[in-house]
């Protein structure tokens, strides 16, 4: 080895000159590898909500849904569903027939300021039932298959179990409109702590326990699984004593309530579990972006690309 002082520096030239051409063959690879990553399907059925991607694909609901299509998603969710017009929710179907997606569910009721669900009143009774015939038209118009409930809030006026006894009854009305359509109603169970202080439904045996009393195929739990871990935690545990009567799930970290990997939720786990245990159904991103605009959107992408990315 040369101790001339012009040797030195060549070898520390070469060493410069290799390092930097191994590291832009490693982008170049990379880069490769991500543009086939973007152009797979992903393993389940993750749903972006309808607007997500504004930034990219505008805001034209048809080529939103293109864009989810074209980055891999094979499902899409709209809360909003029912307030659009019935010629805009039929364009929506036919495109999602087109490209062989599924539409998640659909915001059927939500209260969140009084009790309903838990009470015996003849005028929310009769309301829901006109609610739910509502609904089975918009799933006719849109080939839906899950209308979500939130049933409102506790009463300070009667005993808890007398609460859960009339919200069986009133979801069985529900159900009873429901089942000869083919349309299953997806009852979730919301955090008190961060977001809906009140609501009679909060945990998934809750749930778990109304979905067997009312025992119908077409009633089920959309288990949420950003309140769930502010409410009871322990998901996958939950997840499996739950899974027979589990319709869909909703997605979201914690906390913040933004994109998987935003907080402490091992989302990756969870979705090799349920990959595993053969879950087909769709998993609404009902969630925020940690970041704006289209640096934004592309985080929630990737983030949903290193999730899906579990050994089967």
């Amino acid at each position: 080895m040369s101790n001339h002082p012009n040797a030195q520096v060549s070898r520390r030239g070469f060493i410069a000159s290799a390092t930097a051409a191994a590291a832009f063959a490693t982008t170049v690879g990379s880069t490769a590898v991500s543009a086939a990553e973007s152009s797979k399907k992903f393993k389940l059925k993750y749903a972006p909500s309808l607007g997500s991607f504004g930034a990219h694909a505008g805001n034209d609901p048809i080529d939103q849904i293109k864009f989810m299509a074209d980055e891999g998603f094979s499902a899409m969710f709209d809360n909003s569903l029912p307030g659009r017009p019935p010629e805009l929710q039929e364009k929506i179907a036919k495109e999602m027939d087109r490209l062989g997606m599924t539409l998640g569910p659909f915001v059927t009721y939500a209260e969140f300021g009084k009790p309903t669900f838990v009470t015996q009143d003849k005028e929310f009774q009769d309301q829901i039932v006109n609610t739910m015939k509502g609904a089975v038209e918009v799933a006719k118009r849109t080939n839906a298959k899950w209308a979500l409930i939130a049933p409102g809030c506790i009463s300070q006026k009667m005993e808890i179990d007398y609460q859960t006894a009339n919200l069986i009854d009133n979801v069985r009305r529900c159900v009873e409109i429901a089942e000869p359509a083919g349309l299953v109603i997806v009852l979730e169970p919301l955090n008190w702590w961060a977001n809906h202080p009140g609501l009679f439904l909060q945990k998934i045996p809750q749930a778990y326990l109304v979905c067997r009393a009312v025992n119908s195929p077409c009633c089920k739990i959309v288990n949420d699984l950003y309140h769930q871990q502010i409410t009871e935690g322990n998901l996958i545990p939950n997840i499996d004593k739950a899974w027979s009567e589990i319709g869909a799930f909703h997605l979201g970290d914690n906390p913040g309530r933004n994109e998987p990997g935003t907080g402490e939720i091992n989302y990756k786990n969870i979705f090799r579990h349920i990959y595993k245990k053969g879950y087909q159904g769709v998993l609404c991103m009902e969630h925020g972006k940690s970041k704006g605009g289209k640096e934004g959107e592309r985080a929630v992408i990737d983030a949903y690309r290193a999730c899906d990315s579990f050994e089967a």
